[in-house]
């Protein structure tokens, strides 16, 4: 059987001079995986970019799907500081609304970066390290704000929202999409959409039906 490659850092950047050089790995491994892809991203290639020997490389990631995870946990908080302004907003549909600038901007800001790591991100042994949890507790909490329409069942409605934001966006990415301002729309328009005909309460019965 093929060997599992080890995804855990053999030692943690404690001191500043060391949380600075893993740093560097990371923008390089970046940096790599845009301007060659998955086929041109290896350890030797990120360590020359980065400028270090690759024996320090490797004092930090054991391999190139380590460094890949190091830049999907990289790129997830930098998404999830930008995603928890939201629940500094007064309302839920502000709140939301920053929530989808968030998930936007990270997608088009370096899109190439963003489709790499959506699609290493598939694999089970990526998908499994890179949790989910933090998105889907901002989610949670923006949909209980009272000027949102009240969902029937609130965990499922956590679920299709972040399913809709991540489709869309993801889907974007993939196209290569750049009009920052029109896929917010449209993200928008199909989650306030969802909320409106999913909500739970007579009006939201007529709004399914239609017009008679």
């Amino acid at each position: 059987m093929p060997r599992t490659p080890s995804l855990t850092p053999r030692k943690a950047p404690r001191q500043a001079r060391s949380q600075r050089t893993v740093e560097t790995l990371l923008e390089a491994a970046a940096q790599v995986l845009e301007a060659r892809g998955m086929a041109g991203f290896n350890t030797n290639a990120v360590a020359e970019r980065a400028g270090v020997g690759i024996g320090s490389l490797y004092q930090y990631f054991p391999s190139k799907e380590a460094l890949t995870l190091g830049l999907m946990q990289r790129e997830g908080e930098r998404f999830h500081a930008e995603a928890h302004a939201a629940l500094q907003q007064a309302d839920g549909s502000a709140a939301l609304r920053v929530l989808i600038a968030a998930a936007v901007a990270q997608q088009l800001r370096r899109p190439e970066l963003a489709r790499l790591l959506d699609v290493e991100e598939s694999r089970p042994e990526l998908r499994a390290a890179v949790s989910k949890g933090a998105f889907r507790a901002v989610v949670s909490e923006l949909l209980g704000r009272a000027d949102l329409p009240r969902q029937r069942d609130h965990e499922l409605a956590v679920s299709d929202v972040g399913a809709i934001v991540r489709g869309i966006v993801d889907g974007a990415g993939e196209r290569g999409e750049t009009d920052e301002a029109g896929l917010r729309r449209r993200v928008e328009a199909a989650v306030f959409g969802y909320l409106r005909l999913a909500a739970d309460g007579p009006e939201s019965e007529s709004d399914i039906a239609g017009p008679r």
